[in-house]
């Protein structure tokens, strides 16, 4: 401390650095023997009693030093314990945390017990959790180097993410850490090359920002460059950039070029905070993302796992505990239920939502409940008691009727859905394959309905291959497809990414992988259509194909709940293309036939081709043009086109309709005659 400093001074300048007396501020040689009649003492006392004066002076500034400090000790300690006090108000917090944390101060000793008070049926993983925290204090870490590389893996709604910012929050108030906060990095938003300046720009923020904890998100969908600078960030300690860059007073990197400016950033570090990687996978994809060195720099992994029944159901309990609290807040009711409706919450955990499916059902609840209070201008009192019933929770406010809860609820918009049924109803032919989407469209809603009476779901793969010949509408059904996916909630996005081998296989060595990576990137949440998808496979001997089918079937691994692949092309061709990849086969169970268009099937395709474009057909054109499609068919329907036929046949017929209609003025505009009609055998 500085007042260390001052004493030190002051006691050289008493005694000296030798241990003699000083004079006035100023060293002497030492003393001769004084002549009779003349003595030093009273020089001697002068300059203690001024230096006594200057020591009085320190001990004064110390201890006014010292008690500032000690206000502001335990004044930030009151604070802490204050705040945890009012988190047991809340219910946030076991009654009792308050006293524990305070008498731990500056310890992890009963962290963990602490943890767990909040964090349910993850006791392992909080355990392994905290030693990963505590790890850097037993060991020790320098600045800049990471003060430890921790990997958090496990299924959706295990409590990740919950138990560190539970174990965060307690140390920060034992004083371990200097604050809860945490800086959250989506590596997902950087999936190419060109978002490098964003990157690094996101990075670093991350690393200057306020808290000791850094969190990466969806490492998997990161480009790989920048998992490089991860990685020297875990292993190296030091991570270079590609430029020079200046740092501006908002705290964004500029790029500063060739120039040598005074203060560029060359390279970039993890500034001693915790690196936190979150996943849904272990230490084996680690290491195919990032390589050994890095999951060797890894200190800890810390895995979740599945709830037992007895945790889901302590879980449901905390849940439709906080929703009391909520009830009773805010629409000023008790809430009363008791274990059937406990069990039928603990049963909304699922493979896709974990626990979050518990929080998911209470607040559907409240939800619910607030619409019911909302229909009525006043003021409700009283206990509502929840009843679980197979069909779902029921309640009553206090001797009134039953109801069922989910009913006060609007009904889900489902316009979008019977709009895009109606379309694909509308379109010629295709029994078959309206059945198999409408067939999607059954099983979600089944699985839904298991899922909310408490039953186990089961996913479906909704990967698919179309397969026949030209025309006979396997892109227009994909595009349909999306659309439908989309509407009734199996797919996000919705969108169609429509490619061919061009759009996936590089020119060069390198050049594939990214190439397709980046291809299924912009598919997330969508449909991704690779039409003539056999062409990607030419032969064992076309490496550049393989790498693609390759890249292809590990996206489709890694994204399987967000990407829908449909793979197009002729039968005989596609039943090939199937075993240039031993995976391939069995991602795609769903293979669909589209048969050849008939001419009566033609026939009317050509009428509602003709309507949409604002004409119509003579009914002379019938007989003509049936038996023009039925010839062509039986001569080769693979390269007579099927839909394309009738729309080629149609934009033929409006085109010599047009050379007739210059000489007849008086002829109906929006009439097609046999005569309009051209025959190509």
């Amino acid at each position: 401390m500085a007042y260390t400093d001052d004493w030190e001074n002051l006691m050289n300048g008493v005694f000296g650095a030798g241990g003699r007396p000083r004079f006035g501020g100023t060293a002497q040689p030492e003393a001769k023997p004084q002549k009779s009649g003349t003595s030093a003492v009273p020089d001697l006392n002068a300059a203690l009693l001024e230096n006594q004066k200057q020591l009085d002076a320190l001990l004064k500034k110390q201890n006014a030093q010292l008690k500032t400090q000690d206000t502001a000790v335990q004044s930030a300690l009151e604070d802490s314990r204050q705040m945890l006090r009012d988190m047991e108000a809340d219910g946030l917090l076991a009654k009792g945390t308050a006293d524990v944390t305070a008498e731990h101060l500056g310890s992890f000793e009963g962290l963990a017990a602490e943890v767990k008070k909040t964090v349910l049926g993850q006791d392992a993983f909080v355990d392994s959790v905290v030693r990963a925290m505590r790890r850097p204090f037993v060991l020790g870490t320098e600045r800049p180097a990471a003060r430890n590389v921790i990997l958090l893996c496990g299924g959706a709604g295990t409590g990740r993410h919950f138990a560190l910012a539970e174990t965060a929050r307690i140390m920060a108030a034992r004083g371990l850490l200097q604050s809860d906060k945490t800086a959250v990095v989506d590596l997902a938003l950087y999936p190419n090359s060109g978002a490098e300046k964003l990157f690094l720009q996101d990075l670093y923020a991350a690393l200057h920002a306020p808290g000791e904890i850094v969190i990466f998100e969806h490492y998997e969908s990161c480009h790989p460059g920048f998992l490089k600078t991860l990685s020297d960030l875990a292993v190296k300690g030091s991570a270079p950039l590609s430029s020079r860059y200046l740092v501006n007073k908002e705290g964004i990197l500029v790029d500063a070029g060739t120039a040598l400016a005074p203060g560029a950033v060359s390279s970039i570090t993890p500034c001693g905070k915790y690196l936190i990687f979150f996943s849904r996978k272990g230490r084996d994809a680690l290491a195919d993302k990032f390589g050994a060195p890095f999951v060797a720099a890894v200190g800890d992994v810390c895995a979740t796992s599945a709830f037992a029944r007895e945790d889901l159901a302590a879980l449901a309990a905390q849940q439709l505990n906080a929703l009391a609290q909520k009830v009773s807040a805010r629409l000023g009711l008790t809430l009363s239920a008791g274990a059937d409706v406990r069990d039928y919450v603990a049963a909304q955990c699922s493979k896709e939502k974990g626990a979050a499916g518990l929080a998911e059902c209470c607040d559907k609840m409240f939800r619910a409940l607030s619409e019911y209070c909302l229909q009525t201008d006043a003021k409700l009192t009283g206990t509502v008691t929840l009843t679980a019933k197979p069909e779902g929770v029921w309640f009553c406010l206090n001797d009134q009727p039953e109801q069922e809860l989910s009913a006060l609820l609007p009904a889900e918009y489902t316009g979008a859905a019977e709009a895009v049924r109606a379309e694909l109803n509308g379109l010629v032919g295709l029994g078959a394959v309206k059945e198999y989407v409408f067939g999607l469209a059954d099983n979600l809603q089944v699985q839904q309905r298991r899922a909310a009476a408490g039953f186990k779901t089961a996913s479906l793969s909704m990967h698919m291959i179309f397969t026949g010949n030209p025309g006979t509408g396997k892109t227009t059904i994909a595009r349909l497809v999306a659309k439908y996916l989309k509407a009734i909630g199996a797919l996000k996005g919705g969108q169609l990414v429509e490619v061919t081998r061009a759009d996936l296989v590089g020119r060069y060595t390198g050049h594939t992988a990214p190439l397709t990576n980046s291809v299924i990137e912009s598919a997330l949440g969508g449909v991704l259509f690779i039409d003539e998808a056999y062409s990607l496979y030419r032969g064992e001997q076309d490496s550049f194909g393989l790498e693609a089918i390759d890249t292809l079937v590990k996206g489709m691994e890694d994204h399987r709940d967000e990407l829908v692949v449909v793979l197009a092309g002729y039968t005989r061709e596609m039943e090939v293309f199937l075993t240039a990849n031993s995976g391939l086969a069995s991602r795609f169970p769903n293979k669909i036939e589209f048969p050849d268009y008939t001419a009566d099937e033609l026939l009317d395709i050509t009428n509602v081709l003709a309507k949409g474009k604002g004409y119509r057909l003579a009914e002379g054109c019938t007989f003509p043009l049936l038996g023009y499609y039925k010839r062509r068919q039986a001569l080769d329907s693979r390269t007579a086109g099927n839909g394309r036929l009738a729309r080629n046949t149609l934009e033929k017929a409006i085109f010599h309709q047009s050379r007739r209609l210059v000489a007849e003025p008086a002829a109906e505009l929006d009439l097609i005659l046999p005569s309009d009609l051209e025959f190509e055998e």
